[in-house]
């Protein structure tokens, strides 16, 4: 270890919460990603009154969750603030609160001055009806939109309370009033590369002394209607008519768009020396990370990343036991991510085992990264990495050694994790389990 390294404390990972397509909750996921279930598939949660507008109604859903699950996790004195939640935040802080929970935190021992909160969300939406009435109160006669009107007219017809439901920074609102985090808190906006820089956020906020113990992770869905439009006006959607269930394919050669999906995940992070102190089982190491943007170019983005988060772990290529890739399941994203995996790995690119999690799982946009790094964290626990599912003809082009079938054993116990937005952000962490 170098003199720098060893100047800064090491910071654990202590508990996890999970919610996904294919389960919700530490075992029940970790079951299910190691038997290769798949969560794609028809969406059948009524949003709003309507199925998800995605290419044959499907979507990675998280069937599990809803409103009485969120009631049964969030503090007793605090389950009033649910009616104020949109989906997304009820499952932000539900996983929040799970991760809590797996940690063994008693609420009660801490230094709450201590314990600050880092959190990715996405911009969130309101159900297109509640806009309904303030819009038609603002029509002229003609039955245009008029928008001079809507001071007066449209606004005053909106629930007083709408913005609160659906602002990206009350995740982290709500979580530390939960747990009453009094130090350092912050939220993270950056699409799917959220979940890695809250990460990242919160590990410089221990490492410069800010804090003992941070509540970070992130929450997602493009499922809403608007997303769903919007998805498809910035990128591919895709969809295999002959097996939907198997529409996103990571890598595979007949790839043809990401599939949208929803999600959230959230880690407990702290010091190595209040995590020992105590007697929290410890799960891994988050010991570095970096991010990158470049617009127009991914690969670049993404090779920076992956440079930065192996300089700040201070290790080398050959240190990493596997690739947590992104793997979108788009045609030029999946390529551009491998030729950066090649950039930075050389002849190794080839070699290294390459896992892509959003082929059960889909794209949640701002939560993917969280839930594809919990995937590999609970898999090294068993000395394993876990596997890809519908990558059925690896594309020749990508050239990645990927992880399919069955999970893989593994010595190496170092995971980068991979993520990137279509615009060229991206993020990369490295976790440890000794």
């Amino acid at each position: 270890m170098s003199q720098r390294q060893s100047s800064r404390p090491r910071v654990a990972i202590t508990g996890v919460g999970v919610i996904s397509p294919i389960g919700v909750g530490r075992e029940v996921f970790w079951t299910n990603l190691s038997t290769g279930k798949n969560g794609i598939g028809p969406v059948e949660h009524q949003f709003h009154g309507e199925r998800a507008l995605s290419p044959g109604f499907v979507g990675g859903e998280v069937s599990d969750f809803d409103e009485k699950f969120a009631k049964e996790v969030i503090p007793k004195n605090q389950r009033k603030n649910i009616k104020v939640m949109c989906r997304d935040i009820q499952m932000g802080t539900s996983s929040a609160m799970m991760a809590v929970e797996d940690a063994g935190l008693d609420l009660g021992a801490i230094d709450h001055d201590r314990m600050g909160i880092d959190f990715g969300a996405n911009l969130m939406f309101s159900p297109p009806t509640q806009l309904n009435d303030p819009c038609w109160n603002c029509l002229d006669e003609a039955g245009n939109f008029t928008f001079s009107k809507w001071a007066k007219n449209g606004i005053t017809k909106m629930e007083p309370l709408w913005l609160l439901k659906y602002l990206p920074n009350m995740p982290a609102c709500h979580i530390a009033i939960f747990v009453d985090a009094r130090g350092p808190s912050n939220s993270i906006t950056q699409d799917e590369a959220s979940s890695n820089l809250a990460l990242i956020e919160a590990l410089n906020v221990i490492h410069r002394g800010a804090a003992d113990m941070m509540v970070a992770g992130a929450t997602g869905a493009r499922l809403h209607e608007f997303k769903v439009i919007h998805a498809a006006i910035w990128e591919e959607l895709g969809y295999r008519p002959e097996d939907p269930a198997a529409s996103s394919r990571p890598f595979d050669i007949e790839r043809n768009g990401e599939v949208v999906a929803e999600g959230s995940c959230t880690f407990i992070l702290e010091t190595e020396e209040h995590a020992k102190a105590r007697g929290a089982k410890i799960l891994g190491y988050l010991t570095g990370g970096g991010s990158s943007s470049v617009k127009g170019n991914q690969r670049g983005a993404i090779a920076n990343a992956i440079r930065a988060a192996l300089r700040t772990s201070e290790l080398t290529p050959e240190d990493i036991g596997h690739i947590n890739a992104h793997g979108l399941g788009a045609v030029d994203a999946d390529l551009a991510e491998a030729q950066a995996i090649h950039d930075v790995f050389g002849s190794r690119g080839a070699e290294i085992p390459v896992t892509a999690l959003k082929g059960a799982m889909g794209n949640s946009a701002a939560a993917g990264g969280n839930l594809e790094l919990a995937g590999s964290l609970l898999a090294l626990q068993e000395g394993l990495i876990p596997p890809t599912i519908h990558c059925d003809n690896p594309d020749p082009a990508c050239n990645l050694n990927i992880v399919r079938g069955q999970p893989q054993a593994t010595t190496l116990r170092n995971v980068l994790n991979l993520s990137f937005t279509r615009l060229g952000q991206a993020s990369a962490i490295v976790v440890q389990c000794d």
